[in-house]
């Protein structure tokens, strides 16, 4: 199980909902990354490939949120992004795409826009192990 932060879940689904219907982007901190990490913190980024299937986390985007977690001495955790038209599941560009296995992976699906969905993952070698997230303050 994942902690995360309520706030947090909050940000991702109007992140989903602001970029639908192309999917959204985004990076996730929290203190460490060890098997207690919550995540406390969202950051959003552009997805580059403006698609409505697939995100790229734009490069800059990414190296501005891990100049920012080393300033704060935390680190990034992981990261979301959207399926406004699919289930919270990782496809399987999703999967081969996934470059950091110790990453948590956070899908928010908008396919009932008034009943988001938001799944975690594990994603490494082509292996995806379900990361149940558990809101927390």
């Amino acid at each position: 199980m994942v902690a995360i932060r309520q706030q947090v879940l909050d940000e991702l689904v109007a992140h989903a909902r602001a970029e639908a219907p192309l999917e959204c982007c985004g990076l996730l901190m929290g203190g460490t990354m060890t098997e207690n990490t919550t995540i406390d913190s969202s950051i959003p980024a552009r997805n580059i490939l403006a698609s409505p299937t697939r995100y790229q986390v734009d490069p800059d985007d990414h190296f501005a949120a891990i100049r920012r977690a080393r300033g704060e001495s935390r680190e990034i955790v992981g990261a979301y992004h959207s399926h406004p038209r699919s289930a919270p599941d990782p496809s399987p560009t999703d999967i081969a795409e996934a470059a950091y296995p110790d990453f948590i992976y956070v899908i928010v699906s908008l396919v009932d826009p008034s009943r988001p969905e938001v799944r975690g993952f594990r994603i490494g070698g082509g292996n995806v192990k379900a990361m149940p997230l558990v809101p927390v303050p």
